[in-house]
C-alpha cells in the first residue's frame, strides 16, 4: 500500500497526554486500534485498560463501534487532509463485578443502583 493511502492517528489520554501517532491502513478496524491503545498505555497511568473492551474511541463526538474501518470513521477535514487524527480514549471498564452496598441487597451496575431479587423475601425481588 503506499505511504500516502496510510492513516495517521494518535490517541488523547484523559490526562491529555498521546499514544502515538501511529500510521493505520484504512482497513483496520476500531478493533484493531484498540488492542494497539492497550499494548502501548504508558504503566504509569492511574487508569488502565485490562483490554480492548475497556477503551472506548471517540472521534468527532462520535464513539466508535469495533466493526468500523478507519476508512469508515475518517471525517473530512478540510484544508487538513493528509494531517494526524486525534482520537480521544477513554477507560470504561465493563461491568463484570457487581458490588453490594452495606451488604443490603443492592448492586452497583455503573451508575444505577439496582435492588436484587434475591434480597427481599417478602415480595420476590
Amino acid at each position: 500500500m503506499p505511504e500516502e493511502d496510510l492513516v495517521e492517528l494518535k490517541f488523547r489520554l484523559y490526562d491529555g497526554s498521546d499514544i502515538g501517532p501511529f500510521r493505520y491502513s484504512p482497513a483496520s478496524t476500531v478493533a484493531m486500534l484498540k488492542e494497539r491503545v492497550v499494548a502501548e498505555w504508558p504503566k504509569d497511568k492511574k487508569v488502565t485498560p485490562k483490554a480492548a473492551n475497556d477503551v472506548k474511541l471517540i472521534s468527532a463526538g462520535k464513539i466508535l463501534e469495533n466493526n468500523k474501518t478507519v476508512a469508515q470513521c475518517k471525517m473530512p477535514f478540510g484544508e487538513l487532509p493528509n494531517g494526524v487524527i486525534t482520537m480521544h480514549a477513554v477507560v470504561q471498564p465493563s461491568v463484570a463485578k457487581a458490588k453490594t452496598v452495606e451488604d443490603r441487597g443492592w448492586l452497583d451496575l455503573g451508575n444505577t443502583w439496582t435492588l436484587r431479587k434475591e434480597a427481599c423475601s417478602l415480595c420476590g425481588f
